[in-house]
């Protein structure tokens, strides 16, 4: 059931979103790592705005990452950051620029992008 604070948490997450996206714009040189975070599962996609194309992008949910049951959701972020990482750098971006997406930068958001870090991108 969708309670009124949930309704007001989202409404306001997609202030923050709007804000952060006004000045916040992924080129064929430098894209935008985009975040998603749900309940259980984490998403991150790398996108050229020019273009509107996703170029790389990985998720929990995803058959190319392996996690174990019972793993931690942050653990879990770092694992999806990693995987993240290593397919941009394949694809030869090496460059992005990191959307939260409104949400706070801390807990899985801030595993996957320190996973991403750790496999080579820079932002």
């Amino acid at each position: 059931m969708i309670k009124p604070s949930n309704i007001a948490k989202n409404a306001l997450r997609n202030r923050r979103r709007r804000a952060i996206r006004k000045r916040l714009h992924g080129s064929p040189e430098r894209p935008r790592l985009v975040v998603f975070r749900s309940l259980k599962h984490i998403y991150a996609q790398i996108v050229d705005d020019t273009t509107g194309k996703t170029l790389v992008s990985a998720s929990s949910r995803g058959k190319d990452i392996e996690i174990p049951k019972g793993t931690k959701r942050a653990e879990q972020g770092f694992q999806v950051g990693q995987k993240l990482g290593e397919k941009a750098i394949a694809a030869g971006l090496s460059k992005v620029a990191f959307d939260r997406a409104g949400y706070k930068y801390h807990g899985r958001v801030k595993a996957l992008a320190e996973g991403a870090r750790k496999a080579g991108l820079d932002f």
